[in-house]
């Protein structure tokens, strides 16, 4: 007997229903997607695993140099009308009916927060944060009162 089959004669006496009900991965639940960012002399640029996600699916704000990006997503029921001679079809494992999630980050000072961009290609959102330009001295000149 190897330590695995110990372990599941632990279970064998519960009842039936605890094992029709759905498991949760909760890792998988609270899980937020991984994000790169990266910086250079103009821009810092942020990139986040989306995928399955659509420019519709993601929500992002700026709000006092803190940038949110959310998206929540759930299934939607589809009932279709069969044929008599057809078989019912019905779902064995569902697991893909809602999600969400939500990613602040606060900006460095020198971000211009007037010309962010954000795009989404094949499953990566993109986030471009153009700096500002430096402030540079300026000689003051003095008059006689």
């Amino acid at each position: 007997m190897n330590e695995l089959a110990l372990f599941n004669s632990l279970f064998d006496g519960l009842d039936e229903d605890i094992y029709n009900m759905p498991s949760i991965n909760f890792k998988k639940v609270f899980q937020a997607p991984k994000v790169d960012v990266k910086e250079d002399d103009n821009a810092y640029t942020l990139l986040m695993d989306l995928p399955g996600k659509t420019e519709k699916d993601v929500n992002i704000e700026l709000n006092h140099n803190v940038l949110s990006i959310s998206s929540q997503t759930e299934s939607t029921k589809e009932e279709k009308k069969e044929a008599k001679d057809e078989k019912k079809n019905k779902w064995l494992i569902k697991e893909r009916n809602f999600s969400q999630f939500s990613r602040s980050f606060t900006l460095p000072e020198d971000v211009d927060g007037d010309n962010l961009s954000a795009n989404v290609k094949n499953g990566i959102l993109t986030v471009t944060m153009p700096r500002k330009a430096a402030a540079v001295p300026r000689k003051i000149a003095i008059t006689c009162a």
